[in-house]
């Protein structure tokens, strides 16, 4: 079946200096589609059909393509994209992907550009040597240094993170987290980490929402939401995370499957899956209700309690 699918649906969020944001959900729930959108630039044929979206007070929509790249894109926000091998380009080096921002929105000579590419690839814990090489010689954990370096290259002060840990093995996981924490207190950081792992945020994150699709469904300080989740869904995806210490309870899973967005069900869209559901789930949709400071929910048993 075709039709036209609302990927992200009245998401509405803010971000302050130097916090991360992390965004948690199943595949299919608009995460990477709203950091795309964040950048102005969801990928074909998605298109944004309404809202408004300000990076450092400038509202990123109304600005034309060109006008939107030139201003804002890598200057005030720059993205690390899932699979980083695809943010590549296999014929030219690392070194003068990540210098050739620099030479088109600065102004360096590629001397003093690759210089500058040098100091980056050091930075994200690199030999230097790696600008000389093309990506297809790099590993996993190294193509997504590389490609953290070649978002920071223009010092933007917020940086989208989408799966940055995803296909690499525990290890190299540790240490891209490791250096995605230095490099925000390093640089004073903004940072939306996008990720289906709520472990990866725990570690990094400040504040976290819990999309489903394509709606925010919990929001809220990282402690606040992981000790007293107020949505089902993001309570069994709590569960089903494996505990190293406390009582060992049985793993627990989400039945059945994300709903089709071409044709989602009527009510809270989460209500055929939801233990809980009762008949006002299965008519209306709730709106995010106040559940604690700064903890939002959007559950109709959070509006009982």
């Amino acid at each position: 079946m075709r039709g036209i699918v609302k990927a992200v649906d009245n998401v509405s969020f803010s971000l302050e200096k130097e916090t991360v944001l992390g965004i948690a959900g199943e595949s299919g729930s608009g995460k990477s589609t709203l950091a795309w959108s964040i950048m102005g630039l969801p990928p074909p044929p998605g298109r944004i059909i309404g809202g408004r979206i300000f990076i450092d007070g400038i509202d990123v929509l109304s600005l034309k393509e060109e006008e939107r790249r030139r201003k804002i894109l890598w200057q005030k926000v720059s993205m690390v994209f899932q699979g980083a091998i695809n943010a590549f380009n296999p014929v030219y080096t690392i070194g003068y992907q990540i210098a050739e921002p620099l030479m088109l929105h600065r102004g360096y000579s590629k001397k003093e550009a690759l210089q500058k590419a040098v100091e980056l690839v050091k930075s994200v814990g690199l030999n230097p040597d790696v600008i000389h090489r093309y990506p297809h010689e790099l590993s996993g954990g190294m193509k997504q240094r590389a490609v953290i370096a070649m978002a920071l290259v223009l010092d933007p002060p917020l940086l989208i993170a989408d799966e940055p840990t995803t296909a690499l093995d525990v290890v190299v996981q540790a240490q891209i987290l490791n250096l995605l924490k230095k490099l925000k207190f390093e640089r004073k950081l903004s940072v939306i980490l996008i990720t289906h792992d709520l472990s990866v945020i725990a570690e990094l994150a400040d504040y976290v929402a819990v999309m489903y699709a394509g709606r925010i469904v919990e929001y809220g300080p990282i402690e606040e939401v992981y000790n007293n989740p107020r949505h089902p869904y993001t309570q069994l995806l709590l569960s089903s995370i494996p505990r190293l210490r406390g009582t060992i309870d049985k793993l627990r899973f989400i039945p059945g499957e994300p709903p089709d967005l071409i044709n989602p069900p009527k009510g809270c869209k989460f209500h055929p899956r939801c233990p809980f559901v009762f008949d006002e789930c299965r008519v209306s949709e709730p709106d995010l209700i106040t559940v604690g400071e700064n903890h939002l929910a959007r559950c109709w048993l959070a509006s009982k309690r």
